[in-house]
């Protein structure tokens, strides 16, 4: 089962998160991604957080619709995404896409992007959807789903990623390369046909593939 997160922060392509969202998906709301969900017409099945970045009118919507909502205290020891991504896998989620977690704070931008790679979240697939860009962690093998000229970058979130192999589909190849924490080795490589593959043996890596300028369609 795949669930939608919809985090807090901003959500810039509104169209982008529409055409993601499938019928038979999970919707949570961390807190005030409820905001984002309700302005795409979407009912959340779960709502979970302290419940401070939402007005009064989005609780009485909520509760209109009947929406499900977890509270947890103010202090806590949890950011309200950390608590919905629990509750996605707790809901049988073994996969979850995450809207709206970049845009304001940095110390917010970076504890999310972060809290994909956290350990406890090793069995969850986890990417992080913004516009054009898409983030994963990956700690085996990815295929990239994209264009000619789409833009990927590889950056290591452990103190070394090894055996980094690029397969197919990029500008410029490695083969069993060891990347290490804080390289800008990996930026701003290049598509060179509608699939790329990467894989490792071992480590961290966060991948970040942006789509060149074109009108947005949805990943299978």
């Amino acid at each position: 089962m795949r669930a939608i997160l919809f985090a807090n922060g901003q959500l810039s392509h509104p169209d982008r998160a529409r055409e993601l969202v499938q019928p038979d998906d999970l919707v949570l709301c961390a807190d005030g991604g409820a905001r984002h969900a309700l302005a795409l017409g979407l009912i959340p099945d779960l709502v979970v957080g302290d419940l401070d970045s939402l007005n009064v009118e989005d609780r009485k919507r909520l509760d209109a619709f009947g929406a499900r909502i977890e509270r947890h205290p103010v202090d806590k020891d949890a950011t309200d995404l950390e608590l919905a991504l629990l509750a996605a896998r707790r809901l049988g989620a073994n996969e979850a896409v995450v809207l709206a977690a970049l845009g304001g704070r940095l110390d917010q931008q970076m504890a999310n992007v972060l809290l994909m790679a956290s350990p406890k979240f090793a069995d969850l697939c986890i990417r992080l959807v913004e516009g054009p860009e898409t983030a994963w962690i990956v700690r085996e093998r990815l295929v990239i789903h994209g264009r000619k000229g789409d833009t990927v970058s590889a950056l290591a979130l452990s103190p070394e990623v090894i055996g980094l192999t690029y397969h197919r589909g990029l500008r410029w190849m490695l083969n069993d390369f060891t990347l290490p924490f804080g390289s800008t080795h990996g930026i701003s490589n290049e598509m060179t046909a509608n699939e790329a593959e990467i894989s490792l043996r071992r480590g961290v890596l966060l991948v970040i593939h942006r789509m060149t300028k074109r009108p947005f369609s949805s990943p299978s």
